[in-house]
């Protein structure tokens, strides 16, 4: 049960009609996603799926050799847990708070009924899907074809636009993670765009100070993702 929060501020169940809203809300509940939290690895069972209100989650392919790279970042506008509606039950990435805050959780079973209704619930599940699979196509090219300050800039406005703030809270090491570099490349990527006054970074916090510097120089992959959301998002459903 839902306590001192509001599923709407999910953009995914904010979305839902008010019957389909007040059917779900007995059974959200409220977690507090701590960061480098790991909600589930690569091959588990997902009992639960999440719907983050002020988290960040990082979904990673782990290598045999314990390597690590991002393929997609989830905050309040979708869920984590896609592989429980998509006939799969279990996923071989692996999902790590990126950012310290607020979701829900409703167990897989419910969610996967609700799939099951067909109707509104169905066309907004496929949407966040869709959406999903075209960041992480962006992101491997990215990851191919682009240097690591504009890789750095295109993660760093993705999770802004997930955040209320300026303001992420990260270590050195989780950023090395997410993009699969090594932490000195993350130390000397960061100290450029502080040189070009994009930023402030310092013990693993870092102020954006100049969005507007990040999308220039950033590549054009965050600019194709933000676009497909936007375009997804602003279908109606009915």
């Amino acid at each position: 049960m839902i306590d001192a929060i509001d599923p709407r501020e999910n953009r995914l169940i904010g979305d839902l009609p008010p019957a389909d809203l007040a059917r779900w809300r007995p059974s959200l509940e409220k977690v507090e996603l701590s960061l480098g939290q790991v909600l589930y690895e690569p091959g588990s069972v997902l009992s639960h799926v999440y719907f983050p209100t002020t988290a960040i989650v990082s979904m990673l392919y782990v290598m045999e050799d314990g390597d690590s790279a991002e393929i997609a970042v989830v905050g309040n506008e979708g869920l984590v847990g896609i592989s429980i509606f998509m006939g799969g039950e279990s996923t071989p990435s692996r999902a790590v708070v990126q950012s310290a805050g607020l979701g829900l959780r409703m167990a897989a079973t419910t969610l996967k009924n609700e799939f099951s209704r067909s109707g509104l619930v169905l066309r907004l599940l496929l949407r966040f899907t869709q959406a999903l699979i075209s960041q992480m196509a962006q992101t491997a090219v990215c990851n191919r074809h682009h240097t690591l300050d504009q890789q750095l800039c295109r993660w760093l406005l993705l999770s802004l636009d997930r955040l209320q703030g300026d303001e992420l809270v990260m270590t050195q090491e989780l950023i090395a993670n997410m993009l699969g570099v090594r932490r000195e490349g993350v130390t000397e990527g960061a100290l450029k765009l502080q040189k070009a006054g994009l930023i402030r970074y310092s013990r693993g916090r870092i102020l954006v100070l100049d969005r507007a510097g990040l999308e220039q120089r950033s590549c054009e992959c965050y600019a194709v993702v933000k676009r497909e959301y936007d375009r997804l998002f602003s279908i109606p459903t009915v």
